[in-house]
């Protein structure tokens, strides 16, 4: 029997505190026992993200959260200025478009994100009412610095909708402070839950802008949701065991604190990435998220790389899309993943290129990997 170690970025494995929540009998959501759990668990949510305002819950994927806020809050008679630099700006261009919007879908090359000046010298123009980002690209394993775009958009009427489905409780995000409007997770990724869950975070500003927005939309219409939440509630049936394993993730990180899970992140993501070095392999992106590592196959390797490393050493990663499938893999860092995970993932990397053909120093990687991990904390 193999241990399993689930390291794609999202879905992501879930503590066994979380399961075990999860598993206990079910019971009704219209109580005051639900209204308790689901104020703490809003609390929770708020400081993850360091902000006040409301963070809505929405029994769904990311995307259901991602398009909820864009068909609740963007002006629909101005431009709407999206990145593309990966499937997930690429599929926030094709939801504005079903909702009507003009979109500006700038494209980039994947690995690259979209900067604070190009933002700066597009909004300058006046024809835009709102600007979405993905704030940790999947798929292509980049970040994009939502912190000097939000300093762009922050003092104008401008929104800022940041896709941080990958980003949020892994990387630095300080909604408030940003000045960043709107925030989309999922539960799936750095909150250490089976998916299911959709979050959005809305700014004042974006609530204003909203005021002149006519949703075409019925459950995926935020403002319901900012209704109940008032009350500690939500519209529409919840999915009650998930808010449960919610509960107990959140305390779970508030416990060591989000800036610790923050650099251990960084540290993990550091750690893989230099080992990936010292084995002579190429990382994909020239500017790397902390969330997730997509790193290049050496010559004459392809994706049964993935496949051996899950049936034989028992550790799932994520492929490369459109492109590049077949040419990269992607490695977790979100969630429930510690060194030894890392460290056992390295060493499989090694013994899978070995099997393939690729001229790798067994443990030159795991060597590597372990004096970045020494700073462990």
């Amino acid at each position: 029997m193999i241990k399993q170690r689930l390291m794609t970025p999202g879905p992501t494995d879930v503590p066994p505190e979380v399961l075990v929540e999860m598993a206990k009998p079910i019971f009704h959501h219209r109580t005051d026992r639900f209204r308790r759990m689901f104020a703490e668990v809003n609390v929770g949510l708020k400081k993850l993200l360091f902000t006040t305002s409301d963070v809505l819950t929405l029994a769904g994927s990311g995307t259901a959260g991602m398009e909820a806020a864009i068909a609740t809050l963007v002006p629909r008679n101005k431009k709407v200025l999206v990145a593309n630099g990966g499937k997930f700006g690429e599929r926030w261009a094709k939801v504005a478009r079903v909702y009507g919007l003009d979109v500006d879908e700038v494209k980039l090359e994947w690995g690259t994100a979209l900067s604070a000046e190009a933002v700066k010298q597009k909004i300058s123009t006046g024809d835009y009412g709102a600007v979405i980002v993905v704030h940790s690209e999947t798929s292509t394993a980049t970040a994009t610095d939502l912190e000097a775009i939000a300093a762009v958009t922050r003092g104008t009427d401008v929104l800022l909708l940041a896709d941080a489905i990958t980003s949020a409780g892994a990387l630095p995000l300080k909604q408030d402070d940003w000045g960043v409007d709107v925030v989309g997770m999922g539960s799936q990724k750095a909150l250490m839950l089976p998916p299911g869950l959709a979050f959005v975070s809305v700014s004042e500003k974006a609530w204003k802008a909203a005021e002149s927005v006519k949703a075409p939309a019925f459950y995926l219409n935020l403002k319901t949701y900012r209704k109940s939440v008032a009350e500690d509630d939500t519209p529409f049936t919840p999915a009650v065991s998930l808010i449960r394993g919610l509960k107990v993730a959140l305390d779970m990180i508030h416990g060591i604190g989000i800036e610790t899970v923050w650099a251990r992140t960084a540290l993990l993501a550091k750690a893989t990435r230099v080992a990936a070095g010292a084995l002579g392999l190429k990382i994909f992106s020239s500017q790397p998220s902390d969330s997730v590592t997509g790193i290049w196959y050496p010559e004459g390797v392809n994706d049964s790389f993935r496949k051996i490393l899950r049936t034989k050493y028992g550790c799932s990663v994520a492929g490369g899309q459109d492109d590049v499938k077949g040419k990269i893999f992607r490695v977790s860092h979100m969630g429930f993943v510690d060194p030894f995970d890392t460290i056992g993932m390295v060493a499989a990397m090694e013994y899978t290129l070995a099997q393939l053909g690729a001229k790798v120093e067994i443990g030159s990687g795991v060597s590597a990997a372990t004096k970045v991990l020494k700073d462990w904390a």
